[in-house]
């Protein structure tokens, strides 16, 4: 297939174009920032900003594809929280993909969401999150917000359309391709500079997924695709790490001096998340291999080595 990859430059987005190719689909990026892990993956990159869709019009011929992958949007909650703006840019980018499809007749939409779209509702003890407990009344944060419109268009657009989904809910992807302020290479930078290791919420807890793990789960929707199509999926790993685990592992690999100081847990975020992924493993096969212990060796060593 010909595969247009939205935010083709970033962490989830670059791995994957990786290994699109290697199956020998024909990649397209779609970023406004140049992918600087991987020159392959640059040299496929359309340079646009798919806010304005005069520019995604004037790309047209490049950008046409049989299957679109949305990645491309604002992605750190908090700044979100602190930038609201930067949420009606993820709604914008959503709406002007799905126009384009919408005419010119592209069939197959896969869009990225996120385990925020469960909000902070409190489960019984034991209780993992199914696709089904996501609701726009436990929206935390604009970011989530910008999530949940982003799904609702989707499946305004498969009923209205005959467009075909898959939506894709990710959760805390870490590993390679990464040197943003998201906690895990923030955490790594800090610990290696003997710096303090803030920690949001001594029980904040949450479902790390591996970057290969993450991309496995993507690939193998789209080989199953008439199976996976019109339905909602959550990729993770299926258990639950709290971020002073991760503080802690962190200080150990790097034998760190740095300390960790323990606060609040900051507003827009969610606090407690474990997935159910139940429904991947039926239904496309998805089967995460990278437990969080293993993943963030696996990351340290490359962040040495990269970064």
């Amino acid at each position: 297939m010909k595969i247009l990859v939205t935010g083709s430059s970033g962490t989830i987005g670059t791995r994957l174009c990786e290994k699109l190719k290697a199956e020998g689909h024909t990649v397209v990026g779609a970023d406004w920032e140049p992918c600087k892990w991987n020159t392959d993956v640059e040299a496929i990159r359309v340079n646009i900003d798919l806010r304005d869709a005069v520019q995604i019009e004037a790309h047209s011929a490049q950008l046409k594809a049989d299957l679109i992958i949305h990645l491309a949007a604002n992605a750190r909650v908090y700044e979100l929280v602190e930038h609201p703006d930067r949420a009606l840019d993820n709604c914008l980018d959503t709406f002007n993909i799905l126009e384009f499809a919408r005419k010119n007749g592209i069939k197959k939409m896969m869009f990225a969401s996120s385990r925020e779209t469960y909000g902070n509702i409190h489960l019984p003890d034991g209780q993992k999150y199914d696709e089904g407990k996501a609701h726009f009344m436990t929206c935390e944060s604009p970011y989530t917000a910008s999530k949940i419109a982003g799904e609702a268009f989707f499946e305004a657009y498969r009923r209205c359309y005959g467009i075909e989904t898959i939506i894709i809910r990710f959760s805390n992807v870490y590993g390679m391709y990464d040197d943003s302020v998201r906690v895990v290479p923030l955490f790594f930078r800090e610990a290696k500079a003997g710096n303090t290791l803030k920690v949001f919420g001594r029980d904040k807890c949450l479902d790390f997924t591996y970057i290969d793990d993450a991309v496995q789960g993507v690939m193998k929707a789209i080989a199953n695709w008439d199976k996976a199509k019109n339905s909602t999926y959550n990729l993770a790993y299926g258990e639950g790490t709290t971020i002073l685990h991760l503080a802690e592992r962190m200080k150990e690999l790097l034998k760190s001096t740095s300390k960790i100081e323990i606060g609040n847990a900051r507003t827009g975020e969610v606090t407690h998340y474990i997935a159910d992924i139940s429904k991947a493993k039926t239904t496309f096969g998805y089967n995460p291999q990278t437990p969080f212990d293993k993943g963030i060796e696996l990351s340290v060593e490359w962040y040495k080595k990269n970064t």
